[in-house]
């Protein structure tokens, strides 16, 4: 396949693997002990979204704000049709026929955030992975992971154990502070045997990187296991605002389309590069 072929594909089956919907207030009611609020940005807006990035599938990842009602998600989906697919959140009870309903409903995967939960209990997240882990695996389900970098690193023995695989956000929060240390081993060691996904996505959140570094941690990634890397926005680029209290609505970053492509390009520097990671890991891993 020719470059110009890639490039194609890219603009019709490229998949943003990182974004959120948020519905209107009165009919998508938000959970009460949420840690911000966030603007409406609904399907018209993520569709501007995914054009102006040039990319026809799209991965919807339930926002915190929502707790485990993931009905604004599955509206989304269902708004969108075979171009999206799904990560919830959900209750621990949840049946065994439910899952089967969500997953013919789009969801592909469940999502732990302990980051915006401030949980940094190591055995929590072990848990949390080996439960999780054993509930979803008969669907070719996997869990996508919102954690510290050493938290994941000290999990490591328990990721390799697990019968689905994980998905990291945001560059797995990588830290700045670079140190060819054993935390680092542990999580480039996960990556190069196949236990976890990276995702390349929301640089604005490693506030310590600076842009060529980042660069050349993803370059790192690339070189390790591209066939384990995925691309996302993060959009709409949600902010908790200083200053404001959890039921004032924050402001979106102002995060613009011309740099979430460049740094696709950085990121991803040949046209082979980004097939892989933003056409075949996406169908793979999300059932395209």
């Amino acid at each position: 396949m020719n470059n110009g072929t890639r490039s194609s594909d890219v603009k019709s089956w490229g998949c943003d693997a990182h974004v959120h919907v948020i519905g209107d207030r009165t009919q998508y009611p938000m959970a009460l002990e949420r840690h911000y609020t966030p603007a409406p940005a609904d399907t018209t807006h993520l569709l501007n979204h995914l054009t102006s990035q040039e990319l026809g599938r799209v991965v919807i990842v339930q926002p915190s704000v929502y707790g485990t009602d993931n009905r604004c998600l599955l509206d989304a989906i269902t708004t969108l049709g075979p171009m999206a697919r799904g990560i919830a959140v959900l209750d621990e009870n949840v049946s065994n026929s439910a899952l089967m309903q969500l997953d013919s409903k789009g969801i592909r995967g469940i999502r732990l955030n302990f980051e915006s939960s401030a949980n940094y209990q190591i055995e929590h997240l072990r848990n949390a992975l080996r439960f999780w882990s054993s509930r979803i695996a008969s669907f070719g389900w996997h869990i996508q992971v919102y954690a510290p970098f050493e938290m994941i690193a000290l999990c490591a023995n328990t990721i390799k154990t697990l019968p689905t695989s994980l998905v990291l956000d945001h560059f797995a929060l990588w830290p700045a502070t670079r140190s060819e240390n054993s935390l680092e081993k542990s999580v480039i060691d996960l990556l190069a045997e196949g236990h976890i996904y990276i995702k390349l996505s929301a640089s604005y959140r490693l506030t310590s990187w600076t842009e060529s570094n980042l660069q050349e941690l993803s370059h790192q990634l690339v070189k390790t296991n591209p066939e384990q890397l995925l691309w996302g926005s993060d959009w709409p680029h949600t902010n908790r605002e200083y200053g404001l209290d959890r039921y004032s609505v924050s402001r979106y970053r102002d995060i613009k389309s011309e740099q979430l492509l460049n740094e696709r390009l950085k990121w991803l520097p040949t046209a082979e590069l980004q097939h892989q990671v933003m056409v075949s890991n996406a169908a793979k891993l999300y059932g395209y």
